[in-house]
């Protein structure tokens, strides 16, 4: 049996190694770095996998131990392993969307940089290397801008911040901890604020053809001193207003940072002037929602990659076909206002009780510590919503939301926690 190379497949990618599975392909796993980050800590499920072999720095030493399987792709399973997977891939002659632009790829500033060269609109933005740069920008651009780590994922270090002394502070906070890859952070960068609705855009591309598996677009809310907290997801069909020009704009990225062959997850936001890029990742969408759009659609990115790379002649022929909706699909994140410990949730059956519930996951049981939601991974609960009606869909979200905030939950206050 033939083998696929799968660098960092953590959480998101789960389901990558039975999609090439089935389509007659054994996965070798490949860990770009010697220790799992903190992040994705944990039992490691290997049993996807025919071997887990450890990058330790040596490329000709790694490629060594894979060439015994005769990989006919690699491909990253997270953002960890982009640079990886583009390095190997091209020494071995593989598709791949090759090393010229891969550190641009990862790059939060440089793909920015990259995208504005080829005419597309783009924030204005600051690589900052000192506070007082930093606080000089902040006063030139004025209002509210977003400051970040060059390198990361998941939301961790976005702050948002109105004044520059709001913006040194997220300044010294990112650049004196890791980032959720359990790395240093080695670089900052600052962008103009982006007033408009947020958009998720998943894509495929082989060849230099680019494939919309699924579009999103995302609720927010300003809550626990962060601004546009994401809390919701609700896919799009594939007629509604947006998606066009949506599309076309992602395409024009793919296209302007060298992404030829596999999965890429873009978060755009629509402002007064047209579509304009928050950032973009050169892997499979985050969280679960390959998963949901695989339920929702009937296929998902998962599908589409294994196309890409193994079947071809599957891709081709049905490359730029618009996806179907089987059912509405929603996901909804509840926002923790409060820090103790949980007693109970209060009119959690309400939740239970919606017409258009699919499941609801709890990360914080009564009895746990829970803290105010100040990103992706602080949410006390997620709901999953699918309806034939998106009416029905749409009213229970707007349920989820009155629900939520100080009187949902039940907390004691005076214990210590976190």
């Amino acid at each position: 049996m033939k083998h696929v190379v799968l660098v960092d497949p953590y959480a998101p990618a789960r389901g990558l190694p039975p999609a090439f599975l089935a389509a007659g392909y054994r996965c070798v796993r490949l860990q770009s770095t010697a220790e799992v980050p903190v992040v994705y800590r944990g039992p490691l499920d290997l049993s996807g996998y025919v071997e887990n072999v450890v990058h330790h720095g040596d490329v000709e030493d790694t490629i060594r131990r894979l060439s015994v399987y005769e990989p006919v792709a690699v491909l990253t399973g997270s953002e960890l392993g982009v640079e990886l997977a583009d390095e190997i891939s091209e020494l071995l002659g593989l598709d791949s969307n090759g090393t010229k632009l891969s550190a641009t790829r990862r790059d939060k500033f440089q793909m920015v940089e990259q995208v504005a060269e080829a005419g597309l609109r783009v924030p204005r933005q600051k690589l900052v290397t000192d506070e007082a740069e930093l606080r000089a920008w902040h006063q030139e651009i004025g209002g509210r801008i977003v400051v970040k780590p060059l390198r990361s994922a998941a939301g961790d270090g976005v702050t948002f911040c109105d004044d520059p002394d709001r913006s040194a502070a997220a300044l010294a906070d990112i650049m004196g901890r890791e980032n959720i890859f359990s790395l240093p952070n080695l670089g900052v960068v600052a962008q103009e604020y982006l007033v408009g609705a947020e958009y998720i855009v998943n894509t495929v591309s082989r060849a230099g053809r680019h494939h919309l598996t699924d579009c999103w677009n995302t609720g927010r809310l300003s809550v626990n001193g962060v601004t546009d907290l994401l809390v919701e997801s609700n896919l799009l069909a594939p007629d509604a207003p947006e998606v066009a020009e949506l599309t076309e704009y992602a395409f024009a990225v793919l296209d302007a940072l060298g992404i030829q062959f596999g999965p890429a997850h873009l978060e755009i936001k629509t402002t007064p002037d047209g579509p304009c890029l928050v950032e973009i990742g050169a892997r499979i969408s985050g969280g679960e929602l390959p998963y949901f759009s695989a339920e929702a659609i009937g296929e998902s990115q998962l599908d589409w990659t294994v196309d890409c790379y193994v079947r071809p002649e599957r891709f081709d022929a049905r490359c730029g076909e618009p996806y179907r909706l089987k059912h509405h699909f929603a996901w909804s994140a509840l926002a923790s206002p409060c820090r103790g410990t949980l007693r109970a949730y209060r009119g959690i059956e309400q939740i239970e009780a919606m017409e258009s519930l699919r499941a609801l996951r709890t990360f914080v049981a009564p009895g746990g510590a829970i803290v105010p939601t100040v990103n992706d991974m602080t949410y006390p609960l997620t709901v999953t919503l699918h309806h034939a009606s998106d009416g029905v869909l749409q009213r229970d979200l707007n349920t989820i939301r009155y629900l939520d905030g100080t009187g949902f939950y039940d907390v004691d206050h005076d214990r210590k926690n976190g």
